[in-house]
């Protein structure tokens, strides 16, 4: 078997792989949903869903940090990695290992074919097939809930200290979009600084948003923005991929309903 990830490696299989690493967590969360679990050997300390698998398999550490003996020592056949989640170093390090695979997620359309390639590789082709029908079905039933609501503008945050947000070549603006949230940072590229002080003069800013991850904001944080309405929202839906998309155009109704 002969399959080309997302960043154009060619890897090849005798057979198909029974000994999997994921060093991302909304990839983790993928290989369960397509039945995967016992084929998973290791994962990072993010990989919270579902959570009991960080209690069964082995922690090989974060996904800018691992423990390289760890992933040795587990013997994988294949390691599932993230061209934006994890380091061209990290890659390398691992591709003295064993064959690995690695994801590269701008649109949801990118998603449907990783969960596509998960399915060949995985020889679950029937369940990857059937998230991939779940998910376009929601989508097309969402693309027609927000077809006539107003388009508002926003700023989407992911760190504070220094003062972070989402802008363009991002499946968070990517969802933004769809969501039709017209991102004032668009006009620059993935995860800019940004002066708040100088958003407070934006008037027409409709909405701020403080995202649960990687920063974990709070209620409090919402005083930085005296100008502006700010509301919290779930990291997990605007910047997880694969088989979250299932549940994420539910929680997208929900949240324009409060604006």
């Amino acid at each position: 078997m002969k399959i080309k990830d997302q960043i154009g490696n060619v890897l090849t299989f005798d057979t198909t792989p029974i000994r999997i690493i994921s060093l991302v967590p909304s990839q983790t969360e993928l290989l369960y949903d397509l039945g995967l679990e016992d084929t998973i050997v290791g994962l990072t300390k993010f990989c919270i869903h579902p959570i009991h698998l960080k209690g069964e398999k082995q922690v090989v550490g974060g996904t800018k940090q691992i423990n390289l003996e760890k992933i040795k020592a587990l013997k994988p056949d294949i390691i599932l990695c993230n061209k934006e989640e994890n380091t061209e170093a990290i890659v390398k390090d691992c591709q003295s290992i064993c064959a690995v695979h690695v994801s590269d997620i701008f649109t949801i359309t990118d998603c449907l074919e990783l969960i596509m390639q998960y399915g060949q590789l995985f020889n679950v082709d029937a369940k990857a097939e059937s998230i991939k029908a779940k998910i376009t079905t929601k989508l097309m039933d969402f693309k027609a809930y927000i077809n006539d609501k107003p388009t508002l503008k926003v700023a989407y945050f992911i760190w504070k200290d220094p003062w972070m947000v989402a802008a363009n070549n991002t499946f968070i603006n990517h969802l933004l979009q769809l969501n039709k949230l017209d991102n004032i940072y668009a006009n620059q590229k993935r995860y800019p600084q940004v002066d708040i002080a100088k958003i407070q003069d934006k008037d027409s800013l409709d909405l701020v948003l403080l995202s649960s991850e990687p920063y974990p904001f709070k209620s409090k944080h919402k005083s930085e923005f005296v100008n502006a309405k700010t509301i919290l929202v779930d990291g997990e839906y605007f910047s997880w991929y694969g088989s979250r998309l299932v549940q994420a155009f539910s929680y997208f109704k929900q949240l324009r309903k409060g604006f």
